[in-house]
């Protein structure tokens, strides 16, 4: 809802207000609706708003509280707000004029430092005690906002973005190497397993589910919430556990279409996302407005060449969706200009940053833009869903029926699954074995496997001890072992590492477009009960993702609801879009693979291998193929040195 900036000196000396307004001024590149700052002799604070819920409208942030002596700058859509209210005692006829950044600051009053514990929703905030001379700051649980910081020569600086801090003459543009090594060396889509670094040195970031204090020339962080599994929810019956299904995500849904602007949402023709246009539907008929929906298709002289379980146009499921659901004003978009090489330049520049998930950032940009375009305010999205609400890995549940020896219950599920699917049972079973003890199946394969390719420079990377750093974090990227869907879901929600990155290209975009991008499958509340529902629940007459598909029995047509025998794909057509551009690609990766500066960190022997295997010509279907994938991660590396530089 607002970029943030502020300066306090851990000591005596006033604080140089030049410096404030220089962050200020290199916020002016985003929108707002308003820009207001408040200080004192040792503290700025200031806010860059961008107004979406009724009550931020016109709302004064920074916000002092002359009465508490606290001072507050916040960038947060807090969700819970009926509970807040009744916890804190407010008056009933003055909660409807209390926004959320009074919300956070009376939690902060009453509860001090343990006050995040109390608040759901997106949130990064600061606020400056004057009583207690202490800073005081937090970060929500998932990271949906970014927040960075840079302590150096005695002030502390943070904000909302990394360039206004950069703007400042005592910070110089250093990669932060250890970063770097880091996403150089892990092959999925996060950065880095230190939570706290960013691609600069010298700035940081405060990590997902912490808060951090600065009080007597000291800084120090709190982790205040950690998502482990607990007791289980014991209910009579499946459909108690379906109508408790509704109830919980049906308020999250709720919470998070409180906007004065237009609602839109993303749209593939999945679950996790028709669940969320389906319950935002229903609500805002009630209030009388329209579901805006935008989805992503690939181009008209697209061939899908994927596997026939999988498919790259999803508009078929999507428009099934929106007839049965009806209230949705649908939108079908491709941006046959666009491809992610044509984007690289703008992303580089809005996420302030090397990024990974090149595959969607042509669409997901174009989205935003039309999305702005037409007056949303908010952009739903499911992004989170496999983890929560569609929750159900079946072939690992039969495997754990399997090694528990409950023959009956899996043979039960085997035939029921067999049906669904029109597979036969043996073929299933292969699977299931290969789940239940991998171990003894990796030793009797005799298919290759390959290995997402080291594109760091092996030098490098003995410099910074990488590939002992991510040991130590669990994870070994030589490993011929996956684990399993519970060992991932158990690490999603334990480890802060796969939070930073979509916090970071949500909280950009959001800045850029105006828009607020939100996830009712990544409501905190939604997540507790997702893991407090016993596993039967979610794997359950040869269904997967049981649960979602039986709470949404009304609300999506079945064939969305109960299809498994297919998955959207999205960005199939990367490649294909990049036909035009192949030659242009092929030459700029010829020329980095001989500069002498990206050798430091890339090794430019496994580049000019894969370019010599694609260079010939653009298939589609090298669009998640390895050779691609390292060749896009070393150009957008190579293009943000060049900038830096």
């Amino acid at each position: 809802m607002s970029a943030i900036a502020g300066i306090y000196h851990l000591n005596d000396e006033p604080i140089n207000l030049e410096h404030g307004w220089r962050m200020m001024k290199e916020l002016e590149k985003y929108p707002a609706n308003d820009v207001q700052t408040w200080h004192s002799n040792k503290v700025f604070l200031g806010c860059h708003a961008q107004w979406i819920t009724p009550e931020s409208i016109g709302e004064q942030l920074p916000f002092y509280d002359y009465e508490r002596q606290l001072a507050i700058t916040a960038d947060a859509i807090i969700d819970n707000r009926e509970v807040l209210f009744e916890k804190l005692h407010v008056h009933k006829e003055d909660r409807n004029k209390i926004t959320d950044s009074q919300l956070i600051l009376l939690a902060y009053h009453k509860w001090g430092e343990e006050s995040p514990k109390f608040l759901v929703g997106d949130f990064a905030f600061m606020i400056w005690d004057e009583r207690q001379h202490k800073l005081f700051g937090a970060r929500d649980f998932s990271g949906s906002r970014t927040l960075y910081y840079s302590l150096k020569e005695h002030q502390i600086v943070f904000c909302t973005a990394i360039k206004p801090i950069l703007s400042l003459p005592t910070m110089g543009k250093k990669i932060d190497e250890q970063w770097l090594a880091e996403f150089l060396a892990i092959p999925v889509n996060f950065e880095s397993v230190d939570p706290f670094l960013t691609v600069y040195k010298n700035i940081e970031q405060v990590p997902p589910s912490h808060s951090i204090s600065v009080v007597n020339g000291r800084v120090s962080f709190s982790r205040y919430c950690k998502l482990t599994e607990g007791n289980k929810l014991k209910l009579d019956s499946d459909e108690e556990y379906e109508e408790a299904f509704r109830e919980a995500f049906g308020s999250a849904v709720k919470s998070r279409i409180r906007s004065y602007q237009k609602v839109g949402a993303h749209l593939s023709g999945g679950l996790d996302s028709g669940a969320v246009a389906s319950f935002a539907a229903k609500e805002l008929r009630s209030d009388n407005k329209k579901l805006h929906t935008f989805s992503y298709v690939p181009v008209e002289d697209f061939v899908d060449w994927t596997h026939k379980s999988r498919i790259a146009n999803e508009k078929a499921y999507i428009k099934s969706t929106v007839e049965f659901v009806g209230n949705i004003n649908d939108q079908y978009l491709s941006f046959s200009e666009r491809s992610p090489f044509t984007e690289i330049d703008d992303s580089l520049d809005i996420h302030e940053m090397p990024y990974k998930f090149f595959e969607n950032t042509f669409w997901l940009k174009g989205i935003y833009e039309q999305a702005s375009q037409q007056g949303i305010g908010v952009l739903l999205n499911g992004q989170r869903g496999n983890w929560t609400i569609s929750w159900g890995p079946l072939l690992d549940y039969y495997a754990l029926l399997l090694k528990k020896m409950k023959w009956i219950h899996l043979f039960q599920e085997l035939n029921l699954y067999s049906q669904n699917i029109a597979v036969k049972k043996s073929r299933i079973m292969t699977e299931v074995r290969k789940k239940a003890f991998p171990s003894f199946y990796s030793l009797v394969q005799t298919k290759e496997q390959f290995h997402f390719p080291k594109i760091i420079n092996p030098g490098f990377a003995q410099e910074t001890r990488v590939f002992d750093k991510l040991q130590e974090h669990g994870i070994d990227i030589s490993a011929s072992l996956s684990p399993s869907a519970y060992e991932v879901r158990r690490r999603q929600f334990e480890q802060l590492y796969y939070w930073n990155s979509t916090g970071t290209y949500s909280s950009k975009l959001s800045l850029k477009y105006s828009i607020w991008d939100r996830d009712p499958t990544n409501d905190l509340r939604v997540i507790k009960f997702c893991m407090s529902v016993p596993e039967e629940q979610y794997v359950r007459k040869g269904l997967d993702r049981s649960l979602v598909r039986r709470a949404t029995k009304s609300l999506l047509p079945d064939k969305v609801r109960l299809n498994q025998k297919t998955r959207g794909v999205q960005g199939a057509d990367g490649v294909h879009r990049m036909a035009p551009y192949w030659g242009t690609f092929i030459e700029e990766l010829k020329q980095l693979s001989n500069d002498p500066i990206v050798g430091e960190y890339l090794d430019l022997h496994v580049i000019k291998g894969a370019i010599a295997r694609i260079e010939k010509e653009a298939r589609p279907e090298f669009a998640f193929d390895f050779d691609f994938r390292i060749l896009m991660r070393s150009l957008i590396v190579s293009r943000f040195i060049k900038n830096l530089t």
